[in-house]
């Protein structure tokens, strides 16, 4: 079977991997750079647990061709922390309870960091229709918004501001 090269950058990393044209984007970062945060939960978009960052937005890689991110940038789950220090959603999930079994949680704070960077002040309202494409099977929504809120709160006064995220 044919191969073409792809280069995009990782979490900050420069990769460039030759990948079969029909290898989906999340495979490339589980299968190919051993990234396994990103999670495969339903193969068509409806779950969102395959959530990452290509060129700053949140798209869902299960439906992505890894040629389609060749020079893109691509943040995952694994990129949010800063060495030892959590991002301010994984912290607020973490102190809020928003996880369960944790299976759909790198994608709600894929979604939830998108759309903390175009709406740092949402209401709850608004976290929900965030996070509309996401589902998790376990906690029933309630403190995954409260920690969407309160990572917002934290980032607002300034405490933990998150990292640089490819914006």
């Amino acid at each position: 079977m044919s191969t073409v090269p792809v280069r995009l950058t990782v979490n900050g990393q420069q990769h460039e991997v030759e990948v079969e044209p029909r290898l989906l984007l999340v495979h490339l970062l589980r299968d190919n750079l051993a990234l396994t945060g990103t999670h495969v939960g339903c193969d068509t978009t409806n779950c969102g647990a395959c959530t990452v960052h290509l060129d700053g937005d949140a798209v869902k890689s299960c439906t992505v061709l890894a040629v389609q991110a060749d020079g893109a940038e691509v943040t995952t789950i694994e990129g949010m922390a800063d060495g030892e220090k959590l991002h301010p959603l994984q912290e607020a999930f973490w102190n809020d309870h928003g996880l369960q079994c944790g299976y759909c949680t790198p994608g709600m704070i894929m979604a939830a960091a998108d759309l903390l960077a175009r709406n740092p002040n949402p209401t709850e309202a608004e976290v929900r229709k965030g996070l509309e494409g996401n589902l998790c099977r376990c906690t029933g929504y309630h403190n995954i918004v409260k920690a969407v809120l309160d990572a917002a709160k934290t980032t607002q006064a300034g405490a933990g501001a998150p990292p640089e995220v490819s914006a």
